[in-house]
């Protein structure tokens, strides 16, 4: 997973390119997704405020407990997972920001054992026509990747 992650950031390095990397992996120890998501800052700001929403990037910079609320809001708009057709709901459990990067990590109960996988993406569709949100989804020995767009938010993954 951290080379897939380290592949990804090396184009965080070209802003201001609009991307953004999900990472949704499976664990079925606690049958739950541990799902990383890392996308520019500033571009979060312009978003979030074309939503209607208004926060100072101090209050991020600072990790507010209202900063976590807000991002975790956000997050639960703007990507959907639903695994065997059922929506599931994300847990902020972590929020760092860096170099004008913002990098989170949820988790989403699961349950059962996945046996379709769709995701939707919406972070930045509405704010750049070229936004690319790139999701890659492991499961077990099931691993695959899309570039999700502006034109196309959303993909069914079927596991074997």
């Amino acid at each position: 997973m951290m080379f897939r992650i380290l592949c990804f950031s090396i184009w965080f390095l070209f802003h201001p390119v609009h991307v953004t990397l999900t990472s949704i992996d499976y664990v079925p120890e606690i049958g739950a997704f541990k799902v990383f998501v890392r996308m520019y800052f500033d571009d979060f700001l312009r978003d979030y405020k074309l939503t209607g929403g208004d926060i100072q990037s101090s209050d991020f910079l600072n990790k507010t407990s209202s900063s976590k609320n807000v991002m975790e809001r956000y997050l639960g708009e703007k990507i959907e997972i639903r695994v065997n057709e059922k929506q599931l709901l994300g847990k902020l459990y972590d929020l760092n920001i860096a170099d004008n990067e913002i990098s989170m990590n949820l988790e989403y109960k699961a349950g059962k054992k996945p046996r379709t996988i769709t995701v939707k993406n919406l972070i930045m569709t509405s704010l750049y026509n070229d936004q690319a949100n790139m999701i890659i989804v492991k499961v077990n020995e099931f691993e695959e990747g899309v570039k999700l767009t502006s034109g196309l938010t959303e993909q069914t993954f079927k596991i074997n």
